[in-house]
């Protein structure tokens, strides 16, 4: 019986969270209701308050879904990174922006930064905050790896340039998720020429 009731509910929620991104990307997310999400997701309301109180809640499951992935698609840089230190770096940025719009558009992402932003009491803001603390932590591994690999000089602070490399990719982001015309490809090419210097900088001459 255990089985079958987690199985239901983890039923309930995917279908939840499928249902609230079709109407996010549809209406928008302030114009979606969640009578409509319940009704397309095939439950009560009243369940639907089983699973979620409201839909930031919703938006805060689906930040960590997507963050989640970006993380698994790093690690994998991370555990095999290219043998340069541009290169390792132009493929972590790829894997992170080229996931970016799975589960969201500009407009939502507006509205997570945002409420992050203007609500930091808020477990929404604070889970916010430990998943861009994670993936912080994440390029600074990148660079710790190919520092013990001799690619990285041995001198560097691979905290602090991870830190440097992060907040600029965040910062992109933002202005990426604020311009309407720019195109992920565009994001990535501007990010890219940013960090090239950087690279040069830290790389052991060859």
């Amino acid at each position: 019986m255990v089985g079958i009731r987690e199985t239901k509910k983890a039923d309930n929620n995917r279908r939840i969270l499928e249902a609230a991104t079709k109407f996010f990307l549809c209406v928008g997310y302030d114009n979606a209701r969640i009578e409509d999400i319940a009704d397309s997701a095939n439950i009560a309301v009243g369940t639907f308050y089983n699973y979620y109180k409201n839909k930031g809640d919703i938006l805060l499951a689906m930040v960590s879904m997507q963050v989640e992935e970006v993380l698994a698609a790093g690690q994998q840089v991370v555990e095999h990174p290219p043998l340069s230190v541009e290169l390792a770096l132009s493929t972590l940025i790829d894997r992170y922006f080229s996931l970016s719009l799975v589960y969201f558009n500009k407009e939502m992402w507006r509205t997570a930064v945002a409420t992050s932003i203007q609500r930091p009491e808020t477990p929404f803001s604070q889970r916010y905050t430990e998943l861009d603390k994670r993936i912080s932590q994440q390029v600074s591994a990148l660079v710790r790896r190919l520092q013990l690999k001799g690619f990285v000089r041995p001198e560097i602070d691979v905290e602090a340039v991870g830190e440097m490399i992060f907040n600029n990719l965040n910062m992109m982001f933002t202005e990426f998720a604020r311009d309407d015309s720019m195109s992920v490809d565009e994001l990535k090419r501007r990010v890219v020429w940013q960090h090239t210097p950087l690279a040069t900088l830290i790389s052991v001459p060859s």
